[in-house]
């Protein structure tokens, strides 16, 4: 037999059993159907969707996974399937972010002391929820990798005798992202090493501390330095001779006897094949919050690749004993579970909504996440990443999420919550002292850009808190918030059409382009004039009077998807997805599509949404038109092929929009179902032609999240031309 038929076998093999794990999985779970086994994990491994590959968890700590040289902008998760060397099998990486960091505390197979990495082919890797595989072939080792939420657990199997490991602690400076500030490991025992790791980089004071053990004794032969050894493993007696080297690497944010308590509570066997059935069986049960059916198997691999892109982060940031780290860099102890990786910017948008739907038993601890963020750095959360306030990103996000949270009825203390979002809102930094100066954030009044992005961030957000101040009867606050969300019409000139950047004296900045894009250097945030003139998703009536009324309005619309301009050699990367000035690869035009809904014109959203689900959702590998954005790209997906989609950051009404999928049936807790049918849905039967709720006519193109969570069936017929349904304005958003 050839070494090509050989390999075809071996892989014939492995697919085939399982196959039979999947089945088992599914059914020890009690649930009829696999979801898991949809999932294709490939998908945003090439392109710029920048996703993370390897064994995890939903929401864990760990992504344990294979790490790669860092050759540009698309490996900022560690991996880029264009790749084809490995230099550590990491117990941490991030997801569809568009800066790098973590890959740390890495293991890998070496066949000599000088070697650093190793090469190796896609065709070798198998990768499924909760599982990876590698076989390397310099060395000739097999990798296998599975997770729990806090514990990476590795498996080496030599294909003779047996090989030597480098232990990396610094694979994170090693490719380019941080600088480590202090690192250190013990060898406590023949089967356990200790340490630590601290760096600087995105995360401004990153600490991680980790328990190694090993299913047999090694001996660390040879230390290069000190984030960097050779482990060996010491000749054997029968009781482990031929068998694989094994490997568990417990991560605690506080402490090595932290560490110590999460491998004994998560991990205290050495039945690697029963971690893999357990995560699985992790997976599926999560996967199974939204059941779909439709007859196009490609979409229920996107979907269901959406749905575990959704839950890699936000990541549990505590030990089993509620222990953590804060963002005052202290440890605390907390009676509920600490969160980190808050990509808000993004998530803010599709994903969190969508998360209070689908998990609302997380919310709670989302929102106590923030909240004692604020105790300890005196404001909400912009970007959190390992305890620490990157400030990533324009706006106060974590004022929209935890407005949101407030008004669904996810917070206990509301009056802390008001509290928190009025002091962040007040800051003095990040040019709020402007908007508190002038009423608006003049361009030139500071030597800051994206004033334009910046302050239609800080509106919508606290278009939020003035919702929350009124509903606990705060007037004042009410008033105060309520007229600086407004502020947006300063930076709307009525002449051209656009929001421009003001100055000091109230005119707008010359020369002006609304097709020009400078990243981080102009009057936008990754975009331009066309993308951020609809950025008003809290008061879009409010937008459409700006314009003289729904005509003008209309017209100008319309024009977003046609109009075709130079973005200049300076555009962001992120600009990406295009449909005339369109960027579906970017997330401030998530929410554009389903504006058409408020001025009475849904055929046309349904349109363009049917083709963004189609043609920038793929089962490529380069399948997502853009950066992954730690869930909200997938979350857009998922709300829209449902028919659902929450325009206004704070608050709870979705929109109705134009399902993909025939059937959905989202587990909304509290043993409620709330079930959408897609009645006569088709590729060209894409236009709502009239809609029931629990039986009874329903004429609203919105549905609020109340009605969502009492569980029950919308049934939306379908059709093949534009319909009046719900475009009365009494039944508009």
């Amino acid at each position: 037999m050839t070494k090509m038929n050989k390999r075809i076998t071996i892989i014939a093999t492995l697919l085939l059993l399982f196959a039979q794990v999947e089945r088992v999985c599914a059914q020890e779970n009690g649930i009829n159907e696999d979801f898991a086994a949809y999932v294709d994990q490939r998908i945003g491994t090439g392109g710029h969707g920048h996703v993370f590959l390897g064994a995890n968890v939903p929401n864990g700590l760990v992504q344990n996974g294979p790490t790669q040289h860092t050759r540009g902008w698309d490996w900022c998760s560690g991996y880029h399937d264009s790749d084809s060397i490995i230099i550590g099998f990491g117990t941490m990486h991030l997801s569809g972010t568009g800066i790098g960091e973590l890959g740390d505390i890495a293991m890998l197979p070496v066949s000599e002391a000088r070697q650093h990495e190793v090469k190796f082919s896609h065709e070798d890797e198998q990768v499924a929820p909760g599982y990876y595989s590698l076989q390397l072939h310099q060395p000739n080792v097999k990798v296998e990798l599975t997770a729990t939420p806090r514990v990476a657990f590795q498996r080496y199997t030599p294909a003779e005798g047996s090989s030597n490991y480098l232990l990396r602690l610094n694979l994170s400076q090693c490719i380019g992202w941080d600088r480590m500030t202090s690192c250190h490991f013990t060898q406590e025992t023949p089967t356990r090493i200790t340490g630590f790791r601290r760096s600087r980089g995105w995360a401004q004071d990153r600490r991680i501390y980790f328990v190694m053990d090993f299913s047999q004794p090694v001996e660390v032969v040879r230390s290069l330095r000190d984030s960097l050894a050779i482990i060996e493993p010491k000749p054997c007696q029968e009781a482990c001779a031929g068998k694989p080297l094994m490997v568990k690497i417990a991560l605690s944010p506080v402490s090595i006897s932290g560490a110590s308590e999460n491998l004994a509570t998560e991990l205290a066997h050495w039945d690697f094949d029963g971690v893999v059935k357990e995560a699985r069986r992790a997976w599926n049960k999560a996967l199974s919050k939204i059941k779909i059916q439709t007859q196009d198997a490609s979409v229920k691999k996107i979907f269901y690749t959406a749905m575990y892109h959704l839950m890699t982060a936000p990541s549990v940031f505590c030990d089993v004993n509620g222990d953590y780290r804060g963002a005052d860099g202290q440890y605390h102890h907390g009676n509920f579970v600490n969160y980190t990786t808050f990509s808000l910017w993004d998530t803010y948008r599709a994903a969190h909504p969508l998360m209070t739907i689908i998990f609302p038993e997380k919310q709670r601890d989302f929102a106590e996440t923030f909240i004692n963020i604020y105790k300890q750095q005196g404001d909400l959360p912009v970007w959190h990443l390992m305890g620490n306030e990157t400030d990533c990103m324009v706006g106060n996000p974590g004022v929209a999420v935890l407005a949101d949270l407030v008004l669904k009825g996810f917070v206990e203390d509301k009056e802390l919550a008001l509290e928190a979002m009025k002091q962040t809102s007040l800051q003095t930094n990040r040019q709020l002292n402007l908007l508190k100066q002038y009423g608006y954030i003049p361009y030139d009044a500071e030597d800051e850009p994206e004033s334009v992005a910046k302050a239609l961030e800080y509106c919508l957000a606290e278009d939020g808190l003035a919702k929350v101040a009124k509903q606990l009867g705060a007037t004042e606050d009410y008033n105060y918030f309520y007229n600086r969300s407004r502020s947006y019409k300063k930076y709307f000139d009525k002449k051209t059409g656009f929001m421009r950047a003001v100055g000091i004296d109230g005119k707008f900045r010359e020369p002006f382009s609304p097709f020009k894009a400078v990243h981080r250097g102009d009057d936008y945030t990754e975009g331009n004039a066309w993308q951020y003139t609809w950025l008003v998703p809290h008061d879009v009536h409010g937008l459409v009077g700006l314009f003289g009324g729904e005509a003008k309005f209309l017209k100008k619309f319309d024009q977003l998807f046609l109009a075709e301009g130079d973005l200049g050699g300076e555009a962001s990367p992120d600009i990406s997805g295009l449909i005339g000035q369109y960027a579906h690869g970017n997330e401030p035009s998530h929410h554009i599509l389903y504006m058409y809904n408020y001025v009475g014109q849904p055929w046309k959203g349904a349109k363009l949404l049917r083709k963004v689900m189609k043609e920038m959702y793929t089962t490529e590998k380069d399948g997502l038109c853009g950066n992954e954005d730690v869930g909200q790209m997938s979350a857009w997906y998922i709300l829209s092929a449902v028919g659902l989609y929450q325009v206004e950051p704070s608050g709870g009404k979705f929109i109705i929009g134009t399902p993909i999928v025939d059937v959905a049936e989202l587990n909304v807790g509290n043993g409620n179902h709330f079930t959408v049918k897609a009645l006569n849905n088709s590729e060209q039967n894409i236009y709502v032609q009239s809609a029931k709720l629990n039986g009874k006519p329903y004429t609203k193109s919105y549905i609020d999240y109340k009605e969502i969570m009492k569980g029950g069936v919308l049934e939306l017929s379908m059709g093949s031309k534009p319909s009046k349904w719900a475009t009365a304005k009494k039944d508009r958003p």
